[in-house]
């Protein structure tokens, strides 16, 4: 039996960024499914703090080199891997000198508090998809972690049709923790992301947020086929919009309670 292919993409994994809880979870759960009937690959984004040296990154050429077009600007996709250790998967790092540079205003690894968020989220979903498509490589499961990471599900259902091969792939939204002074939204992201080619009936029941970190995990959760919650307490707007919908939901008490297993277990019953 072929083994199954799962698609990480993630906002933050240890070592390469601070090793807390979520980040830990990050690299325990691919390095438990690689091998166990699963084929993975994880992608996250080269933010400034992550040391290349340390880490031993480097350049992909061949991955390396598109112009993803933002809002009328060139900004050249640079694409780098290292080698997770101790099971050797590789993880690739979506960078851009425009928006994942180390800032002295950063008020954390992600840079949450940039006023630009909207355009970093866009080129990390744009990058990550247009990299995936470029490797030949068509995900069953794709597994999306961290607000940075919120437009993936919208890209790959309305964008990328030729990545869902036989059948559209399963897409698991997680919601992680947020630093509460993350920066509000541009709205002129539902315009980029209309002149991106998503359509315009797909952005419009949005147009009347207030374009915050919610507005990215509605857009998530909108194009995903589950959610887990990685927070203590969900936030009761998103718990009621997944209960809405009648999504499969994992919770972080349970996956306190089981580890890692729980996952495996979550994605079969798809």
């Amino acid at each position: 039996m072929a083994a199954k292919k799962i698609l990480f993409v993630s906002q933050e994994i240890a070592p390469y960024l601070p090793n807390d809880e979520i980040s830990s979870l990050c690299k325990k759960l691919p390095q438990s499914l690689q091998g166990k009937r699963y084929e993975v690959r994880t992608f996250m984004p080269k933010f400034g703090n992550i040391n290349e040296r340390r880490n031993q990154l480097h350049e992909v050429i061949r991955l390396s080199g598109l112009n993803i077009e933002i809002d009328n600007n060139d900004h050249p996709l640079i694409l780098k891997v290292a080698s997770m250790q101790p099971v050797r998967i590789q993880v690739y790092f979506i960078d851009n000198d425009d928006y994942f540079t180390k800032s002295d205003d950063d008020i954390d690894a992600f840079g949450s508090n940039r006023s630009d968020n909207d355009e970093r989220t866009l080129y990390f979903a744009r990058g990550t998809m247009e990299t995936v498509r470029k490797l030949q490589w068509q995900p069953e499961l794709i597994q999306c972690s961290g607000w940075i990471s919120s437009l993936a599900p919208v890209y790959m259902r309305h964008l990328y049709p030729e990545l869902e091969g036989v059948e559209a792939p399963k897409i698991i939204y997680c919601i992680e923790p947020h630093n509460p002074d993350m920066a509000p939204i541009d709205p002129q992201l539902l315009r980029k992301l209309n002149e991106d080619g998503i359509p315009a009936e797909v952005t419009a029941k949005y147009e009347s947020d207030k374009m915050d970190v919610n507005t990215l995990h509605r857009m998530a959760i909108d194009n995903a086929d589950a959610v887990v919650f990685l927070t203590e307490t969900p936030d009761p707007e998103l718990a009621q919009i997944v209960a809405d919908k009648r999504l499969p939901v994992l919770h972080k008490s349970e996956i306190d309670e089981k580890g890692t297993e729980v996952f495996q277990q979550f994605y079969e019953n798809l």
